[in-house]
């Protein structure tokens, strides 16, 4: 797992440790030193630390004006014991918010398993939102997604589909969310 790095080609464009109203704006990364791990797995050192055991971050661009951002999880997603949803809304999701997001684009090719709880936050999070504001789940695993369905959290996102496998390192953030903006327009018709 220490060789999974976030995704680094749009760094020219958006560094989350740069951006003022980032909530990781000032953190130092070291490219030798291994600190953070998924049980026994170290990761690599430029996933971002939240406040959970078993997931990591990263926020790999945000456009304030256009109010969007996209985030890649690494891990494994557990609102059962570590309550994993709360300290991402709370401390992540509000904070971005406050700087008027309300467009979340959450890639998940690397979370490994998910275990449910309530659906309060995720409800909230939604609400949160407003009308002109959306969650897409990009890229999860099929046996992820069933247990977020299996618990009818799916409700408050949008997956499935094409957004199954969809091939966003090839394009740039906006071309990205211009193509998920036509994908949203069809959907909510």
């Amino acid at each position: 797992m220490h060789d999974i790095e976030p995704y680094y080609n749009w760094r020219h464009l958006y560094i989350s440790a740069d951006d003022a109203q980032s909530p990781f704006y000032g953190r130092e990364y070291s490219e030798i030193e291994f600190t953070n791990s998924i049980y026994n797995f170290v990761i690599h050192p430029q996933w971002d630390d939240f406040g959970s055991e078993t997931l990591y971050i990263k926020i790999l661009f945000v456009d304030y004006d256009e109010k969007y951002c996209f985030i890649e999880l690494i891990g494994e997603w557990n609102d059962a014991i570590g309550n994993d949803i709360m300290l991402l809304k709370r401390d992540i999701i509000d904070e971005m918010a406050i700087y008027g997001i309300n467009k979340f684009v959450i890639i998940g090719e690397n979370v490994l398993n998910f275990h449910a709880s309530d659906d309060s936050y995720y409800e909230e999070w939604f609400e949160d939102n407003g009308d002109d504001g959306w969650i897409v789940f990009l890229n999860f695993r099929q046996h992820v997604l069933k247990e977020f369905q299996q618990h009818n959290i799916d409700y408050y996102f949008i997956s499935g589909g094409e957004l199954d496998e969809f091939n966003w390192r090839r394009f740039s953030p906006g071309q990205v969310f211009g193509n998920l903006q036509k994908i949203m327009a069809n959907r909510l018709k």
